[in-house]
């Protein structure tokens, strides 16, 4: 019989765990969480103290039943949820489910699924952390007053089963405010100028840009001024004035958080935040390895600190220097470099164990889980070795008063690159200059080559690039990233396409009665600072129940205010003069899951349906027709006209009816602003009020 119990979250632990450990121990799973607040109701007390109101999630009764048993048998229990706020509150809500004694509860926590982790911690078995727990329930809380106080206000507006969150509808505006500001940008116009040079003695010809002139940095910004430019320089010599050589050291990478794993595997391989967790997830709770069975591959994945144990910092400089030499391995303290906001309990996520290089364990891994730990080992390698050194070379050439430049680098120590290059380093090492450029080397004009740019709008972003503007405003924790993008695009608030993220028309009527009804929630650094709460509760300086009985009063009256108002907006269904193909009734306009469509009235006898397609008012610049507005299908905006496939005319921008004065185009809105779709036209103008 055993003696002691250890219980795990996950079913995949079970059996690593249980490799370690001798026939005394027994390891069983929950499942994750086994309570939470009821889904029928809020499931706050608002009358006792903002009391939660816990009930045992539907389908984990058997769970919970066989858990008790094993309790029963066992002398001493183990609760080795994972080792943050939401592992904690688990085994917390563990403790009570299964009715254990003060002295019954063993709470053990490790950042890496290894033999030695897992023996260290039955050692270092402490009492529930009831600050991370009270964080965690915090946390929760005030995402259920969100949803389920404003989510059946969304319903009324909108109709169908829309819905809101604290984080999630921040990360919605933000998507939004991007996206205007793709709409209101106005290209400028400017120029580029690089001579091609022949150099004495050199059969390979120097590529110099345009710097300037005599009085410094300047922009070439219209034709007419690199006209003039090209002028001024027809009979000029190009002679050498000042020859630089430097060094650039450039520094080695952080080892990966969450967050910063997630946007190099977007970045590098192409993996969504979800696909990346799942992966790691994977990594982490172990794999079946050749030769020595379920194995943790790295340390526990939802982290924002880059800390590194001594240990595992002590073995990796020891490897480094075994396998790449000495002058590789960092100098005492260069690795060790901290963030802002780090949770020193946790770890940067690394491997396990440095010896057990990606080629060694291949063949046990699939394809895509073998490409992400490849990403992680090499990360962590590269964060405890040496900089790289390059030797740089600025080389400023004269042509009457103005001024050409080139510079290059070339790689003279590589350090952590031997590991770790990323694209920029590839492009790099072909920017290799002459060797022989000196104050009098003679130079000639082989050719000038001019180009014309317009400078383009804010990206839109990715999920990476999400991820990057989350974390940086503070908003939201590692664990929340992957899911709130889930959401936005489960919901159809979001499309993805080609890595881009899109708003829906969904996501922008959301958007608008988001702001609209309730600022705060929407507003940033409101959420920031929320989480900085959060955080002061983890620490212990801050009571949980303050920062909800704050939250909850504002929320409620902002709520009972949009009420008032939703209720003098009455959403009926608009007839329209399309006419039913199968009953002859007027079809009418109705919001499902992707938006607006058309629906005849006779539903349930009569289901027909048909996009909905807007007119703008505007004639098509190609034949004439009805310009009208029209989704893709996954639900991002765009205008077309009326009779496609027959005329494919198309513009992510809304057309005007007005035209433009230079060229005679089409103009499109940019805001608040008319601009002609010819990019080479660049007329703009105001729009009238």
């Amino acid at each position: 019989m055993a003696k002691y119990l250890v219980i795990v979250e996950s079913p995949a632990k079970v059996k690593t765990i249980k490799k370690f450990l001798g026939k005394n121990y027994e390891v069983a799973a929950s499942n994750g969480h086994v309570r939470d607040l009821p889904k029928s109701q809020l499931g706050i007390d608002f009358e006792h103290g903002y009391e939660p109101k816990y009930i045992t999630i539907r389908g984990k009764g058997e769970i919970l039943a066989n858990l008790r048993k094993e309790v029963k048998k066992a002398d001493k229990v183990y609760l080795a949820t994972d080792p943050d706020r939401e592992g904690e509150a688990i085994s917390w809500h563990l403790s009570k489910a299964l009715k254990l004694e003060e002295g019954q509860i063993h709470r053990i926590s490790f950042n890496e699924i290894t033999k030695n982790a897992v023996k260290a911690s039955l050692k270092q078995a402490r009492g529930i952390d009831m600050n991370l727990v009270d964080a965690q329930q915090a946390r929760r809380m005030l995402d259920r007053m969100v949803g389920y106080r404003i989510s059946p206000l969304l319903w009324a507006k909108v109709k169908r089963g829309l819905s809101a969150g604290r984080v999630q509808s921040v990360a919605l505006r933000i998507i939004c405010d991007r996206e205007e500001e793709i709409n209101a940008f106005i290209p400028e116009e400017y120029w580029t100028l690089e001579a091609s040079l022949s150099v004495a003695g050199e059969k390979k010809p120097l590529a110099a840009k345009f710097y300037g002139d005599a009085h410094g940095k300047r922009t070439i910004a219209s034709q007419q001024e690199m006209e003039q430019i090209l002028k001024d320089l027809e009979n000029e010599t190009f002679q050498v004035l000042d020859v630089k050589k430097g060094e650039r050291i450039k520094k080695v990478p952080l080892p990966f958080t969450t967050s910063t794993l997630q946007q190099e595997a977007s970045k590098s391989l192409n993996f969504s935040t979800q696909k990346t967790m799942r992966l790691a997830q994977q990594l982490y709770e172990g794999v079946d390895i050749k030769g020595q069975g379920t194995v943790g591959l790295i340390t526990y994945l939802r982290t924002d600190s880059v800390r590194i144990s001594e240990e595992a910092d002590a073995v990796a400089r020891e490897y480094i220097g075994n396998a790449y030499g000495k002058e590789y391995v960092a100098q005492e303290g260069q690795a060790k470099k901290s963030g802002g906001k780090i949770q020193d309990a946790h770890e940067a996520i690394r491997p396990s164990d440095i010896t057990r290089t990606p080629v060694m364990v291949k063949e046990s891994l699939s394809r895509d889980q073998f490409r992400l730990y490849r990403l992680i080992w090499n990360r962590f390698v590269a964060s405890r070795m040496s900089s790289a050194r390059y030797e740089t070379t600025a080389v400023q050439i004269g042509a009457g008063s103005y001024r050409f430049h080139v510079s290059a680098s070339k790689i003279a120590f590589e350090g952590f690159l031997s590991v770790y290059a990323g694209e920029e380093e590839e492009k790099q090492a072909n920017n290799v200059l002459l060797k022989s450029l000196d104050t009098d080397t003679k130079l000639g004009l082989m050719g000038l080559e001019e180009k014309q740019h317009f400078t383009q709008p804010p990206a839109h972003f990715t999920e990476a690039s999400l991820v990057k503007a989350l974390e940086e405003l503070g908003i939201g924790r590692p664990s929340t990233y992957a899911p709130t993008i889930v959401t936005l695009l489960g919901r159809r608030y979001v499309v993805k396409e080609n890595r881009n993220l899109y708003i829906t028309e969904l996501g922008e009527v959301v958007n608008s009665i988001m702001r609209e009804a309730f600022p705060t929630i929407v507003d940033d650094r409101f959420t920031a600072n929320m989480e900085s709460l959060l955080d002061k509760v983890a620490e212990g300086s801050v009571g949980w129940k303050a920062v909800v009985s704050n939250f909850y009063p504002d929320l409620e009256e902002a709520v009972q205010t949009a009420e008032k108002e939703l209720e003098k907006v009455d959403i009926e269904d608009e007839v329209t003069d399309v006419i039913c193909d199968l009953c002859g009734r007027n079809m009418v306009i109705k919001y499902g899951p992707h938006g607006r469509f058309l629906a005849c009235p006779g539903f349930p006898d009569c289901r027909n349906t048909k996009p909905y397609l807007e007119k703008i008012g505007v004639a098509c610049p190609k034949c004439g027709k009805e310009v009208v507005m029209k989704k893709t299908k996954k639900g991002r905006k765009y205008y077309g006209c009326e009779d496609n496939p027959d005329c494919d005319f198309m513009s992510w921008q809304k057309p005007s009816k007005e035209i433009c004065p230079k060229c005679g185009g089409y103009m499109v809105e940019k805001g608040q602003r008319l601009v002609c779709a010819d990019a080479q036209c660049g007329f703009v103008k105001d729009k009238e009020k």
